[in-house]
């Protein structure tokens, strides 16, 4: 069901378009004047606005320009007894849905609504894709290490400085890149990135500038390069400490003139690209060792980032796994669960050479393999042994043992710890793991615990 306004200072007209639509379920409301519409648009939101241009007082069109100001979002056809071309061209031009001429046709009514319907449905496809889209690529984090580079970036972002985004691997290097585009002048123009290390050192200069056809075995067409796709917007360099010398060269010029010529072409081509880059590389360490240059590094390095390892930012780790769980459930239509407050404490007391993008998988495995609706530290002490969570436990011979062997070991190990955690009081220990104290006991007296250990 839509809802519909009305705006038509002939009752008769008025009428016979409630009728028609409020038959096919419509919620439909009606208005004598562009003034008057404009009030009801101001009570509540509406689907589409059926106007008519020839009314006393305000022309239509001049309301139609105020609705399309006012509620961007809502779409207009307008209807006419003397309509002409040069009346229909203008209210296009105003931004109207589609013209119809009186005397209204049914049938053309009932399919122009439908258009106008099907096209708010894939606005509001286009918006939930934008917005689950950003919610993949947001910075998430509160501490002061993660404010700090937020802060940077909306500083640095409304201009067109280069920036070089530095840290581990896995620390989101590529969400601060995005955001900085998405917080720019060219937020409307293409966020294009190379993975410097994923394409081989002889392709990186067409992938970079293009290439014309015939100039290289394979090169079957004329391609522009990832310079002239990225034109008017943001070019994210990423792993650029991997970019061969040769290459690197070819992209300094680019910096300094602005302009690009395609592998095997002739013509020069103009571009205006904000460039981004990223490493996880030393680079004045690079530079001294002559596989980086220092006047690209220069060029690159007008305003840094630096974005900190996870283990540096511990007080981030609870919101990254209520992020995290979400964007799940959202991405898997399934419910979301929850982690218990030892689970996360479990979580975030790990160094994660994987930062955190590692965090993510583990999060994610997590809510795969766990059994029950939330995930308790047993999940978490069981499922990411490999990440050295447990201690105690031995994984020599992994390869040989079942997986209920597995699970047993992770198990003691698991109770082992708490059970030294609270000195051995097996009352406290119980509360802590959320298990009746005569089950504890039973699994005390089932692996052989005892305090000597």
């Amino acid at each position: 069901m839509a809802r519909l306004l009305i705006v038509d200072d002939e009752t008769s007209i008025r009428n016979v378009l409630r009728q028609l639509f409020e038959y096919e379920g419509h919620e439909v409301g009606m208005a004598a004047s562009g003034r008057e519409a404009l009030g009801s648009l101001e009570e509540g939101p509406v689907d589409a606005v059926f106007l008519d241009v020839k009314m006393p007082g305000e022309d239509g069109l001049d309301i139609l320009a105020e609705i399309r100001e006012r509620h961007p979002g809502t779409q207009v056809v307008m209807i006419s007894g003397h309509g002409t071309i040069d009346t229909a061209v203008e209210a296009t031009r105003r931004g109207a849905f589609d013209f119809l001429q009186k005397p209204l046709d049914t049938d053309r009514l009932l399919l122009t609504l439908r258009n106008v319907l099907d096209r708010r449905g894939l606005e509001a496809s286009v918006e939930a894709l934008r917005s689950e889209v950003e919610s993949h690529h947001e910075i998430i984090g509160r501490s002061p290490a993660i404010r700090s580079v937020l802060e940077r970036i909306e500083r640095v972002a409304p201009t067109d400085a280069r920036v070089l985004i530095t840290g581990e691997n896995g620390t989101g290097k590529e969400l601060v890149a995005r955001a900085l585009h998405r917080r720019s002048r060219r937020s409307d123009r293409p966020f294009v990135e190379v993975n410097c290390a994923a394409i081989p050192s002889e392709l990186i200069e067409s992938e970079l500038f293009g290439h014309m056809k015939g100039s290289f075995t394979g090169a079957v067409q004329d391609r522009p390069g990832t310079f002239e796709q990225a034109d008017g917007g943001t070019l994210f360099l990423d792993e650029i400490g991997d970019m061969s010398l040769a290459a690197q060269a070819k992209v300094l010029r680019a910096l300094e003139e602005g302009k690009v010529m395609r592998v095997g072409g002739q013509r020069v081509h103009d571009v205006d690209v904000r460039v981004i880059a990223a490493t996880n590389k030393d680079l004045p360490r690079e530079i001294e060792e002559s596989r980086f240059r220092e006047d690209l590094f220069y060029r690159l390095n007008v305003v840094p980032v630096h974005v900190p390892p996870l283990r540096e930012r511990r007080e981030d780790i609870p919101l990254l796994v209520r992020h995290f769980t979400n964007q799940m459930a959202n991405r898997e239509r399934i419910p979301t669960r929850s982690f218990t407050e030892g689970a996360v404490d479990l979580l975030a007391r790990r160094d994660w050479p994987g930062n955190v993008r590692e965090l993510r998988n583990t999060v994610e495995r997590l809510l795969i393999l766990s059994a029950g609706d939330t995930v308790t530290e047993a999940d978490v002490m069981l499922l990411t042994v490999g990440g050295g969570a447990v201690s105690g436990l031995n994984l020599d011979g992994l390869g040989h043992m079942t997986f209920q062997e597995f699970r047993d070991q992770a198990e003691r190990a698991f109770l082992l710890q708490r059970l030294r955690d609270h000195e051995w009081n097996v009352s406290e220990t119980a509360r802590s793991i959320d298990m009746p104290r005569s089950n504890l006991y039973k699994k005390i007296e089932r692996f052989g615990l005892t305090r000597e250990e």
